[in-house]
């Protein structure tokens, strides 16, 4: 089973078309269905786009028994995710905000995370995708600007990805997204900059924020930091973030003056 805080997107080699984040997640969603004739999304509010409108036109292409509304209960939307997913179909279901997976909690954690060991690996539940925006309002108080996935960090049956504009640059402004369907290896972080003094590590809209502090830290104070996006939570890329980090230390030549 994998958590999606947003989808990932990797620019890759051939055709592309100009894009913002929430349409290429509609083009990534739209090639999953396409191609997979099992995937079905499902969610509060999808059928109608969604209130970030990434499945709109999707229920009015692929119908209404792959593209549905649910009832306003996320443990109902985990554990039916959970079920299709046992049967060998792709479960696609969104969490409206990540804030509200918590319901759910007991589902992903108790349920999900642990249908294949319980099994003794008869049956297994690794097709279920449950995505979950997050910071995507940044003033919508508790319910709406939480960031859970410190809570799924450490739940062994759970693969978590944090989807980062950074990715391949994609931000709320249009960018050039690759069209076909394409994938890129999970738990393997993606070096943004590179650097000789410091190593910065961060994930989600963080990246941003530390990007930006790189850039002041060589302006101001003539630091060179490195950026990485961790991207995958868990399991996280220890191979790349620890190698990194001994390159920075070896690198390191001159103390920081201001």
């Amino acid at each position: 089973m994998t958590i999606l805080f947003l989808f990932k997107f990797h620019i890759s080699p051939g055709q592309t078309q100009k894009m913002n984040l929430f349409q290429s997640i509609t083009s990534a969603l739209d090639n999953a269905l396409a191609k997979d004739p099992t995937a079905v999304v499902f969610g509060e509010d999808v059928a109608f786009g969604g209130v970030f409108r990434c499945t709109v036109g999707l229920r009015d292409k692929y119908g209404k028994d792959r593209v549905f509304n649910t009832p306003l209960c996320e443990q109902g939307i985990v554990g039916f995710g959970i079920g299709i997913a046992v049967t060998g179909a792709t479960a696609i279901a969104e969490i409206q905000f990540a804030d509200y997976i918590f319901p759910a909690f007991d589902q992903i954690v108790n349920e999900a995370a642990k249908y294949r060991y319980r099994s003794g690996d008869l049956f297994n539940c690794g097709s279920l995708t449950i995505r979950a925006p997050w910071g995507c309002v940044g003033h919508g108080a508790l319910y709406h600007s939480q960031s859970p996935e410190a809570f799924f960090a450490h739940c062994p049956g759970i693969k978590q990805e944090k989807e980062n504009p950074t990715d391949s640059e994609i931000d709320l402004d249009m960018e050039q997204v690759p069209i076909e369907p394409y994938t890129i290896p999970l738990s393997q972080a993606e070096v943004l900059q590179t650097g000789s003094d410091v190593t910065m590590v961060a994930w989600g809209t963080q990246v941003h924020v530390i990007k930006e502090v790189a850039a002041m830290a060589q302006e101001k104070l003539g630091v060179s930091c490195e950026v990485i996006d961790l991207r995958t939570i868990l399991p996280w890329d220890t191979e790349t973030i620890c190698k990194e980090q001994l390159l920075t230390f070896f690198k390191f030549s001159k103390p920081i003056v201001q």
